[in-house]
């Protein structure tokens, strides 16, 4: 195997190798999802007229036109605009078609209608002036802010946490990233139940005489919320016993990579940060890219090389946002382990964003909850083919332990490989051995899982001195 050539090595429910040859520009494969997610397909029954429409035309006339709504409470208003630009691009992403925008400017939210009177009476006629049949929230919503701001605007209102909870449920694939966000909505969702005109509170029970059930429904009763609160909570319950489940494989997989000694990088970032570009640059593993928020959802892992020969393993893992609602880091957390367990992290940062620092901040804030922190990591500048180089070198300045490169030109791809290699943990134990030649699984372990520093063949066998981890030296002591 020559160097830097990937192996499959496992898969968690991730996409498999194509073998189909693959674009030297990208390196990102045949994307038959995205493809998939782009063609237009007839659908059977759906006409206007006489004339068929295709699915992703159907889906068009059925856009969501939204409002945006956000409070400014700190920093500048750079800061409340970009928070309103991705706030912009999450609604994109879950199919919406954005109308306007509007920013307040406030020390805290109102906690009945999380904008204030006034706003709230701006924001419905501005709903009605562009016939929007939904407001998005950019902040998390109480039950009663929610109920208030949809009695008044007479519309859907939904916040930024729905928001998010709504893009992983359309883009996850795998058996347990669909568990986990049916997971996180089911946990949102138990909070803010809620009828209408009274259906949800209506209670059978006691005398109901002929109003009720009669024979039978008698008794202390129990509402419809009631009902469907314990139904949600059964739900729950199912599905933290089958994420346990999958989790147990999951671990004995990392146990494996750990007992072989087989060293683990983490990509992570920014989501639309170029995660998966980067993997495709580094493995050619032929993951879905597309220029959207949280395209991926589940990891992929790919097995490679340094240039010397030692393996290692590499992560792609689901990506990060600012104020990424807390149900979705509970319910992934058995993925987000990954990169507590890696051994080193390479954190991926669009450096064309707006504000790329907020995006490292927003990350380590992720990676403090999952305790990360203590991951050796390496920033990795991604998009140099379309940075400003004044932000590229304040990012330089800030981040004295990164690289800037370009997933899409492949520049910088040599000087990551390298920091890796650098920075790749390396064995303790160092043997001075002679190998009879009928042992040539034990050299293979050397060069898999070592440092070979002298290597000669020699009559009585191979003399190699090298560093190895302590199982191998245990292995090679009768040859010393």
């Amino acid at each position: 195997m020559t160097s830097h050539e990937p192996t499959t090595y496992e898969t968690d429910e991730a996409v498999a190798l194509n073998e189909q040859p693959r674009s030297d520009e990208t390196h990102d494969g045949e994307q038959l999802d995205l493809a998939d997610r782009n063609s237009l397909r007839r659908v059977a029954g759906l006409s206007t007229e006489l004339e068929d429409i295709s699915e992703v035309e159907y889906r068009q006339l059925r856009l969501e036109r939204v409002v945006l709504v956000g409070v400014w409470t700190e920093g500048s208003a750079t800061d409340a605009e970009n928070s309103l630009t991705e706030l912009k691009l999450l609604a994109e992403t879950a199919g919406s078609e954005v109308l306007d925008g509007l920013i307040q400017r406030r020390q805290r939210p109102d906690p009945a209608t999380y904008v204030g009177r006034g706003k709230v009476e701006e924001l419905a006629e501005i709903v009605q002036a562009t016939g929007a049949d939904t407001v998005i929230c950019d902040g998390e919503l109480a039950p009663s802010q929610l109920r208030n701001l949809e009695d008044r605007t007479k519309v859907k209102v939904v916040d930024r946490t729905a928001l998010i909870l709504d893009i992983f449920a359309q883009h996850a694939k795998s058996r347990e990233g669909r568990a986990q966000v049916e997971l996180a909505q089911l946990q949102y969702m138990k909070q803010r139940l809620r009828g209408w005109g009274g259906n949800l509170s209506r209670q059978a029970g006691g005398r109901v005489g002929g109003d009720g059930g009669g024979i039978g429904s008698r008794g202390p009763g129990e509402t419809k919320i009631e009902t469907d609160r314990r139904r949600i909570n059964d739900r729950i319950a199912k599905l933290r016993r089958e994420l346990g489940e999958m989790r147990k494989t999951r671990d004995t997989k990392r146990a494996n990579r750990q007992r072989n000694q087989v060293p683990a990088v983490v990509i992570a970032g920014y989501t639309n940060a170029g995660k998966s570009s980067l993997l495709n640059r580094l493995t050619r593993a032929g993951v879905l890219v597309e220029d959207a928020l949280f395209a991926t959802l589940d990891p992929t892992t790919r097995r490679t090389e340094t240039s010397d020969g030692r393996e290692y393993t590499l992560s792609d893992t689901v990506g990060f946002v600012r104020h990424l609602p807390h149900q979705l880091v509970e319910a992934f957390r058995s993925t987000l382990e990954e990169v507590s367990d890696a051994d080193l992290v390479l954190h991926v940062v669009d450096g064309s964003h707006p504000d790329p620092e907020g995006q490292i901040n927003a990350v380590r804030e992720v990676f403090a909850e999952i305790d990360a922190l203590s991951v050796p990591e390496i920033i990795v500048v991604n998009k140099a083919d379309a940075a400003d180089p004044l932000v590229l070198s304040r990012l330089l300045s800030r981040e004295p332990h990164a690289v800037v490169v370009s997933a899409r030109t492949g520049e910088g791809i040599d000087e990551l490989l390298s920091a890796i290699e650098a920075d790749l943990p390396t064995p303790t134990a160092k043997v001075d051995v002679v190998l009879p030649y009928e042992r040539g699984d034990l050299l293979n372990q050397i060069h898999l899982h070592g440092e070979i520093d002298t290597l000669e063949h020699t009559a009585e066998g191979t003399h190699v001195v090298a560093r190895v981890h302590d199982d191998l030296a245990g292995a090679l002591a009768a040859y010393a």
